[in-house]
C-alpha cells in the first residue's frame, strides 16, 4: 500500500501531472503528453491507466517513477511527445535516441529517427564524383602527369567543356555523364560504362574504347580523326542506339563492335574497320565509306542512301 501511496504522489492531486526519475534524472510531464501518441507504446500503457496501482513500477524516496534508461536520450523522446517535432541537440547522437524508442515501443518516432539517420550516413566509397571534384584534381596535378581514375564512378557527372586529355577512366562508371564539347583525346575507356552519356562535338582523337559500354549514347559531331595517325580503337564495343550522325571516324577500329540500330547518317567512315560488326538496322544514309573494311559485317536492314562513294562487293565479302 505505501508503494501505491508514493506512486500516486508521483501525480499532483489533479492527477495530470507526473514525476519522472530516468536514470537519476527528474522530469515533469503531463499524463496526456505521455499518452497522446503511439498508444500502444510502454509510456501510453504505463500512465493511461488513472490512479491505480496497476503499474508495477518503483518509485524515487520523492515518488517519482523510477525508469533505468538515458535521460540523455529520454529528453528528445519527451519533447518529441510534447509537440509532435524531432529536436536533437549537436551532441545527441539519433541512433542512441532510436534504441530509446525501440524500448518505449514509440512507431511513430522510430520512421522519423531511421530517416533522420539515412540522411545523416556519411557518403559510402561509390558515391558518384562531380565536376567539382574533378576539377580540384586536374588543378592539383602536373599537366605532364596522367591523372589516373580508373575504377572510379562519375555517374550523371557534368564534365562538359573540360580538357581531360590522356586520362585513364578504365573501368570507369561515366554513366549518364555529360562530357559535350570535352576532349577526351588519348583518354583509355576500356570497358568503361558510357552508356546513356552524352559526348556530342568531343574530341575523341586516338581514344582507346575496347569494350566500352555506349548503349544509348549521343556522339554526334564526335571528331575521331588524328592528324598525326593514331587510330581510335573502339574493337568490341557495345553501341546499340548510339547516335554517331556526322562524326569524323576515318580510321576508326570498330572491328567485332555492336551497333545494332545506331545512326551513323553523314558520318566519315573512310579507311574504317567494321570487320564482323554487327550492323543490323544501322542508318549509313550519306556516309563515306570509302576503303572501309566490312567483311563479315552484319548489313540486315542497315541502310546505304545517298552513299559519298560507291560500296564496292569486295569490301563486304570475305
Amino acid at each position: 500500500m505505501r508503494d501505491c501511496y508514493q506512486r500516486q504522489n508521483a501525480c499532483c492531486q489533479n492527477g495530470e501531472w507526473i514525476t519522472l526519475n530516468v536514470g537519476g534524472k527528474i522530469f515533469s510531464t503531463t499524463r496526456s503528453t505521455l499518452t497522446q501518441q503511439d498508444g500502444d507504446s510502454m509510456l501510453s500503457r504505463m500512465f493511461s491507466g488513472g490512479h491505480d496501482c496497476t503499474w508495477n513500477s518503483m518509485v524515487d524516496e520523492n515518488g517519482a517513477y523510477l525508469i533505468d534508461r538515458s535521460p540523455l536520450y529520454f529528453e528528445p523522446i519527451l519533447n518529441y511527445l510534447r509537440h509532435g517535432n524531432l529536436i536533437l541537440d549537436k551532441f545527441v547522437n539519433p541512433e542512441g535516441v532510436l534504441e530509446e524508442a525501440k524500448f518505449f515501443g514509440l512507431t511513430s518516432l522510430i520512421e522519423v529517427l531511421e530517416e533522420t539517420i539515412e540522411r545523416e550516413e556519411p557518403a559510402d566509397d561509390d558515391t558518384p564524383i562531380g565536376r567539382r571534384e574533378l576539377v580540384l584534381r586536374l588543378m592539383a596535378t602536373s599537366t605532364d602527369k596522367e591523372l589516373r581514375c580508373q575504377g572510379m564512378n562519375f555517374a550523371g557527372a557534368n564534365l562538359s567543356k573540360l580538357d581531360l586529355r590522356y586520362m585513364n577512366f578504365k573501368y570507369a562508371i561515366l554513366r549518364n555523364a555529360n562530357l559535350t564539347g570535352a576532349n577526351l583525346s588519348y583518354c583509355n575507356f576500356e570497358r568503361a560504362d558510357l552508356s546513356k552519356a552524352s559526348l556530342d562535338s568531343a574530341n575523341l582523337l586516338g581514344v582507346k574504347m575496347l569494350c566500352v559500354n555506349l548503349e544509348g549514347a549521343t556522339l554526334k559531331g564526335c571528331n575521331f580523326e588524328d592528324p598525326a595517325g593514331s587510330r581510335a580503337n573502339m574493337e568490341g564495343a557495345l553501341m546499340k542506339n548510339v547516335n554517331l550522325e556526322g562524326s569524323h571516324m576515318a580510321g576508326v577500329n570498330l572491328r567485332v563492335a555492336t551497333l545494332k540500330n545506331a545512326n551513323l547518317q553523314n558520318c566519315d567512315l573512310r579507311g574504317a574497320v567494321l570487320a564482323g560488326a554487327d550492323l543490323e538496322n544501322c542508318d549509313l544514309s550519306g556516309c563515306d565509306l570509302q576503303e572501309a573494311n566490312l567483311r563479315g559485317a552484319n548489313l540486315k536492314g542497315a541502310a546505304f542512301e545517298l552513299m559519298v562513294n560507291p560500296l564496292h562487293m569486295a569490301q563486304a565479302v570475305r
